[in-house]
Parts: structure tokens; C-alpha cells; sequence
């Protein structure tokens, strides 16, 4: 049992029709089914995300985000295929050379003749796979506590949001290194199980343990709301479990909120990756990441393209990343009737 649908003239004019929002039965007027046959027009149900996608797809900047992030990203995942050389392929013959055509060094090359834009790509990959995995776990448990925390409420929501505001009341900058400087110097078993898969893991295992509070303080606080309607008070008197009111009630009416911060939280992730990389604490050489690479073009600070470059494709990322964010805001907000943008 969910939300009443809504129902939407496809074409023409007809008379107004009348919806109970306790039954979800719509009634319509007499004789305008007939009418509206005979005037060769249809009326179509359509759900909220209908109308959700409609609006999304109208909004210009989130659809310039999405083209724009679209590419970027496919440019890192298959950066095998894309970038004109390996991350790693040294030349002695072209050190330091601004970006040129000359050799496909578009955006030049490093201290030891390195291509620049073949790192860049190899970059946007390794900061690409930690946004999307740290968003994805950090969501998906976020989702289930705060789930749990907002329909069961009493004892059960005291605990588990206390623990939520004692991560939140953790100093994260300042804990993300001293994690990731003790996971890298650390000989404990948990540590040298980390170290085998490598920098890139570690830094994405740190980021999902502060990444999860948002998500969930929101979901609970959704669930707090839905709990209480009348569709869900059918459902318990129907004889459903408390697993089906969750997860075929109430949760695909969280969905809104829960898709726009998973999308911002792909941002802060690979934000945050860049600031740990940058400050020596992150992806360590030779693995390319956008921070390190920056921190790496401070060596030479007269070779302007060692930082700018990196710098720039990181700004397009958040950039496009937020115009999806808040055209998702948009689409989703029942409440919104037009698109701003």
C-alpha cells in the first residue's frame, strides 16, 4: 500500500475530476470517461517519479552536470583506452614542457617526462572509485540505522542516535589522519589487511566510517514522519510485518532525500580524498590521484599546468556533481512546481 497516484490530462481539456486521498480512488464526474472517449483524448496514472524524471530533465544546469560528469567519468573508468600513454611511462626527452599538441602532451608533462593528462585520467579513475564506493556504502548503512532508528523509535532510536552525534561530535579532519597515518605505519593484522589492497582502499575504508551521519539523522527523521500516516496504520492492521512497512512503505518514500545527499556525498568524498592526498596522508606515488597530484605540482610552482590542470578537472567534478544534486532537490520536492534552472 503506497501513495495515491496522481492522474494527468494527456492532451485537451476535460472536466475536473475528484480524488479521495484516504482510498486513493479517483471519481470522475459523470459522462467524462464517455467524453473523453469520444473526443478522442486519454488520461494517464502517473506516479510521483514520473512526474520527478520530467522535471529533472527540464532542469538545464543538472542536465549540463550530468552530460559533463558522464564524461568525465567514463574518460576515467576506461582510462586504459583513453589516455594516450600509462600513468607511469617515463620520457627523458620532454621534461617539464608546457601543454602542447606536440606528442599528445595536452597538458604537459612532469619532473621526469611523465604525460600530465594521461595522469589526470588515471587520476579522475582513482578519485572517481573512491566518491562512488565511499557514497555507496555510507548511504546504504546510513539508510538501514536510520531506518531502524525512526520506525522503532523509543530505547532503540536513544542508542542509536547517541552513537550518531558522538561520530558527529568526533573532530573528522583531525581523525581522518591520525587514522590514516596510524593504518600506514600500523603492523596490527586489520592494518597490513588494509595495506594489501592499497592506499586507495584505506583512505575509501576511513571516509565511509564519518560519511554515514548525514544519511542517517535524515532518514530517521523521515521515518519519524511516515510512521505516523494513515497508510501505514493500514498496512499494520492488514497483519504486515514490520520488514514490509519498511521496505515496501516507507522507505521508497525516503528515496528523495536519500538520492540528493548520496549525490552530494560522492562530492565531499572525492573533496575530501584530494584534501588527505594533498596534505601527504591520502593515495601515495605512484598511483595518481587529483589531490596528489596537485600537492605533487607544488615542487615546481613556475610550472603552472603541474597544479592547474588537476585542479581544474577537480573543480568540474564537485561542479557538476552539485548541479545534479540540487536538480535532483528540485525534481523531488513534491512541493516544487516549477523548474528554476
Amino acid at each position: 500500500m503506497t501513495e495515491p497516484k496522481q492522474v494527468e490530462k494527456i492532451a485537451g481539456t476535460v472536466a475536473p475530476y475528484e480524488q479521495n486521498y484516504d482510498t486513493g480512488v479517483v471519481t470522475a464526474p459523470a459522462g467524462l470517461l464517455d467524453s473523453t472517449a469520444d473526443a478522442g483524448l486519454e488520461l494517464q496514472i502517473r506516479s510521483q517519479w514520473s512526474y520527478a524524471r520530467q522535471r529533472f530533465l527540464r532542469h538545464r544546469l543538472a542536465m549540463i552536470g550530468l552530460v559533463g560528469l558522464i564524461i568525465i567519468f567514463a574518460a576515467g573508468a576506461f582510462a586504459n583506452y583513453v589516455a594516450p600513454y600509462t600513468f607511469d611511462q617515463i620520457d627523458l626527452t620532454n621534461v617539464l614542457h608546457a601543454p602542447t599538441l606536440k606528442a599528445h602532451h595536452l597538458f604537459g608533462t612532469d619532473e621526469i617526462g611523465r604525460d600530465y593528462l594521461s595522469r589526470v585520467i588515471y587520476g579522475i579513475r582513482t578519485s572517481e572509485q573512491v566518491g562512488l564506493f565511499v557514497a555507496f556504502v555510507s548511504t546504504l548503512f546510513g539508510l538501514m540505522l536510520g531506518a531502524i532508528a525512526g520506525y522503532y523509535g523509543g530505547w532503540i532510536d536513544n542508542i542509536l542516535m547517541r552513537i550518531t552525534d558522538l561520530v558527529l561530535t568526533l573532530p573528522a579532519l583531525a581523525i581522518l589522519l591520525t587514522v590514516a597515518a596510524l593504518v600506514e605505519t600500523s603492523s596490527s593484522k586489520f592494518a597490513s589487511v588494509l595495506n594489501h589492497f592499497g592506499d586507495q582502499w584505506t583512505i575509501t575504508f576511513i571516509l565511509t566510517l564519518f560519511f554515514w551521519t548525514g544519511i542517517a539523522r535524515i532518514v530517521r527523521g523521515v521515518f519519524l514522519s511516515l510512521r505516523e500516516k494513515e497508510y501505514v496504520e493500514a498496512a499494520k492492521a492488514s497483519g504486515a510485518g514490520d520488514l514490509r512497512i519498511i521496505f515496501r512503505h516507507v522507505l521508497p518514500n525516503t528515496l528523495g532525500p536519500v538520492v540528493v545527499n548520496a549525490t552530494l556525498a560522492v562530492a565531499a568524498a572525492i573533496i575530501t580524498e584530494a584534501f588527505l592526498s594533498f596534505l601527504g596522508f591520502g593515495i601515495k606515488p605512484p598511483t595518481p590521484s587529483l589531490g596528489s597530484l596537485v600537492a605533487g605540482g607544488q615542487a615546481n610552482p613556475q610550472k603552472w599546468w603541474l597544479t592547474v590542470m588537476p585542479g581544474l578537472v577537480l573543480v568540474m567534478i564537485v561542479l557538476c556533481i552539485n548541479f545534479i544534486g540540487d536538480g535532483l532537490r528540485d525534481a523531488l520536492d513534491p512541493q516544487q512546481r516549477r523548474v528554476r534552472a
